[in-house]
């Protein structure tokens, strides 16, 4: 397979210095290798999503120096496809309805000793009946129990790690529990529909943040479960800011526009970056 790798950005916000330093480190890897850079919009959350985050996410990218092939992927225009998988894991028994509020899943996870990890399981049938004839709304947790019956030892999933700490990797989807793939409101979510994209469209080097890189061993036991290719994965560090935390949307760092407003030239940040 030839080298190809994307920036898969959603459109929820201005982008940050993060973002920026993800992108240009695998538009550089694609150019090192003679291969293809691919900038992919994941706006599968449309009621976060917006046109003028999308735009906003072209003109920073120029403003990097970087290009990428056109035309531009958008996930909203392939839901069915998303929709599809879902079904198909559905009529394996591979999924489970969740009617937990995210207030109930906070209180399940505290319990459990570990926020990040869900460990829940699914409802009784009587009380998901109920919660459907009431239209309560649920989201499509993956179960790793049904997948372990399909698939043996999900140990034994495999990949190539070629980031932070290279080499052979296996599979510890536990870490992560249950994972959401899919609301009944908004339809396929981020963990499905990049496996099916990565896939679609070659990406054969998957070049990112090293706060994904669990998230590696839920999308392995996907890529068996639907029979797609595993690429070779490149997990970097962080861009920090002046706390040692993380950038974030959420947290109102500041965006590549306001820095350009500023003054900052797109060489002063990869400078910045040591790039």
């Amino acid at each position: 397979m030839s080298f190809a790798t994307r920036f898969a950005p959603s459109p929820t916000g201005a982008l940050h210095k993060g973002h920026a330093y993800s992108a240009v480190v695998a538009w550089r890897a694609a150019q090192v290798a003679g291969g293809r850079f691919i900038l992919r919009i994941e706006d599968t959350d449309f009621t976060r999503c917006r046109p003028e985050h999308e735009a906003g996410i072209y003109e920073d990218l120029a403003w990097l120096g970087l290009d990428w092939e056109v035309p531009v992927l958008r996930q909203s225009d392939h839901r069915a496809d998303y929709e599809a998988a879902i079904q198909q894991l559905g009529e394996r028994g591979l999924l489970y309805r969740c009617f937990r509020t995210r207030k109930e899943q906070a209180a399940l996870a505290r319990d459990g000793g570990d926020g990040s990890v869900f460990r829940g399981g699914p409802p009784e049938l009587d009380e998901e009946a109920a919660f459907l004839a009431e239209g309560r709304p649920f989201a499509w947790r993956l179960s790793l129990a049904a997948a372990r019956d399909h698939l043996g030892d999900l140990g034994r999933l495999t990949w190539i790690e070629e980031g932070l700490e290279p080499g052979l990797k296996t599979a510890v989807p536990e870490r992560l529990g249950d994972m959401v793939i899919g609301r009944k409101d908004i339809g396929a979510g981020y963990v499905i529909a990049s496996v099916i994209d990565d896939a679609r469209q070659g990406i054969s080097h998957v070049i990112r943040g090293v706060d994904l890189a669990d998230m590696t061993s839920i999308q392995r036991v996907l890529q068996a479960l639907l029979d797609l290719p595993t690429p070779t994965y490149r997990h970097h560090p962080l861009v920090l800011d002046e706390t040692g935390q993380r950038l974030a949307k959420r947290k109102g760092s500041p965006s590549l526009k306001s820095l350009r407003e500023s003054g900052m030239s797109a060489a002063d940040l990869l400078a910045e970056f040591g790039l």
